[in-house]
């Protein structure tokens, strides 16, 4: 594997590339579907294109739980296939991305009124355990006593705890996920832009030929040539198959899942927290990250305008009621969320009677010749996935060749004996562990790049934000080596800086605006443009609604 550019100037070659190239196959979306699609393609040699609307991970790719799990509480619905797939794929992906993709210790704890007794949630870990193959990282789960758990979790409500358990998923940063796929594609030879938007799908009779696709920073239009076209559009998937037939049955049922942060000292849990909500019963995670509790998450249909998606008020009182009643002492209010969000699963149609029990597995059809769309799954299971939809197009195509091998070559990043070691190589080189620590979590082997544009420049080592480990040089590597090219794709998606400041990073936009400015070209009338833009996407994506 080579190298290859993936910086904001690599678009102009790419836009060249796709009004003159003709590709085997053409993907239509930047989510962790899509990516991991341009990924296992190009790594079987097909000559691949990848274009996003907006920017890699922009819809519900960068707003999950942020965690890569077996999905133990599919177990209550009988989904056993699904959780022996994600259990493997979750041992895969601490193997390939071991700096994205980490143990995190879950503790469980049952109460009186619980509606999982502890005798089924030990016998449900059980199965896990099995479906897992004994083999997860963290170690298999075991059984606690009430004075376990409060010595795992001593602010935990007390009242009526019969027990719990203790069992490991992993956790992850899932835009970076989705960028390290979208890295591998290009080094893979993959051609991809973001901020590229399909207009309109081109067709010979009624065969799917391409499409036209519109550079939405520059406004030049192209005519992209491909043998098949893959939909991994997620929530936008029904819309890209009525650009065939405008009458095309729904196929995507889609819920809402919203998440809130709050200062992880209010809340204070040491680790990770699975929950039964005290309102309805449903499963929930409290969540440690960084400075920040994350409490997620909803699961209500959404029928509404899906770019307009955003958490309501009843969603934050639903999410912080549900912490309160497991951390008594935390007492949160409206007041103490940092920010809210919300997400859409795009989930496959007439699949469950209400959204918690609709299969979280996925579904692949041809929806015209020459166009294959992909439905539902989960972001733990993105890369058996994107096999599946590889087979179906090397087969369409009548292609030769073996299967990549995705699950063995590292993602970008992640060619380390263990993470360990590399925070200790870094922590040398570096000379301030929570810094090193940081570099290496975000970037893996690639931390060398981001200090190496520091060099002698001590104020490319200044934070963005005082209180938040991300620092100048950051943006630079942004635009340089991930095609960041708008202060969102910046400080919303390449850093979780709108996620963890009460203002969304709005202060720090002029700074990030200037620093990145010169790189991209920007006059003065671009940097006002920007500002503006940036704040409208804060108030679309973490506006709460009435």
């Amino acid at each position: 594997m080579t190298t290859r550019p993936f910086s904001a100037h690599a678009r102009r070659a790419a836009l060249d590339l796709l009004s003159h190239a003709r590709f085997d196959v053409l993907v239509i979306g930047g989510g962790i579907t899509g990516a991991g699609v341009a990924r296992d393609a190009a790594m079987r040699g097909l000559r691949t294109a990848l274009v996003e609307r907006d920017d890699f991970a922009s819809g519900t790719s960068s707003r999950s739980s942020r965690l890569i799990h077996g999905g133990l509480r599919y177990l209550e619905h009988g989904w056993l296939h699904l959780v022996f797939e994600s259990s493997r794929e979750r041992r895969t992906l601490m193997r390939i991305a071991p700096h994205l993709v980490r143990p995190l210790a879950f503790t469980w704890p049952v109460y009186d009124e619980a509606r999982v007794p502890l005798w089924k949630l030990g016998a449900g870990l059980m199965v896990y355990d099995a479906l897992a193959l004994f083999r997860n990282l963290g170690g298999n789960h075991r059984r606690l006593v009430p004075d376990e758990v409060l010595e795992l979790e001593p602010a935990i409500r007390r009242d009526g705890l019969r027990g719990g358990a203790r069992y490991f998923d992993a956790s992850t940063n899932d835009v970076r996920l989705t960028l390290a796929n979208a890295k591998a594609a290009v080094d893979e030879g993959a051609t991809v832009m973001n901020h590229a938007e399909v207009r309109m799908l081109r067709r010979a009779g009624s065969h799917v030929t391409g499409a036209h696709v519109v550079d939405r920073i520059t406004g030049k239009g192209v005519d992209v040539t491909a043998r098949a076209v893959v939909n991994a559009t997620g929530p936008w998937s029904d819309s890209i198959r009525r650009m065939v037939d405008p009458h095309a049955s729904t196929a995507l049922r889609g819920t809402k899942g919203v998440h809130i942060a709050v200062p992880r000292a209010r809340v204070a849990n040491r680790d990770a927290l699975t929950v039964l909500s005290a309102i309805d019963g449903r499963v929930m995670f409290v969540l440690p990250a960084g400075l920040f509790t994350i409490v997620g998450t909803t699961d209500t249909d959404y029928t509404g305008p899906i770019d307009a998606v955003r958490a309501t008020r009843a969603d934050v009182d639903y999410l912080l009621r549900s912490a309160n009643a497991y951390f008594p002492g935390a007492q949160l209010t409206a007041s103490d969320v940092i920010a809210a969000w919300a997400g859409i699963r795009p989930l496959v149609a007439g699949r469950g009677a209400d959204p918690g029990s609709t299969s979280r597995e996925h579904a692949i059809t041809w929806t015209a010749p020459g166009l294959l769309s992909v439905t539902g799954g989960k972001l733990t299971t993105y890369r058996s996935m994107a096999a599946s939809v590889v087979d179906q197009i090397v087969r369409a195509l009548g292609a030769t060749g073996h299967p990549a091998a995705t699950h063995a070559v590292p993602l970008p990043g992640g060619d380390m004996s263990s993470l360990a070691e590399e925070t200790t190589i870094a922590t040398s080189a570096i000379g301030i562990a929570p810094l090193a620590e940081h570099l290496v979590r975000m970037y893996g082997t690639a931390w060398r790049a981001v200090w190496t544009i520091v060099g002698s420049n001590t104020a490319l080592s200044a934070p963005v934000v005082p209180t938040l480990p991300y620092i100048v040089a950051e943006l630079h590597y942004a635009v340089e080596q991930e095609m960041a090219l708008t202060l969102g794709d910046l400080l919303i998606r390449r850093l979780h800086v709108a996620y963890e400041t009460r203002d969304h990073g709005i202060a720090a936009a002029p700074a990030a605006a200037r620093a990145i400015g010169p790189l991209l070209g920007w006059s003065e009338s671009d940097y006002s443009a920007q500002l503006a833009e940036y704040r409208a996407e804060v108030a679309r994506i973490f506006g709460i609604a009435e």
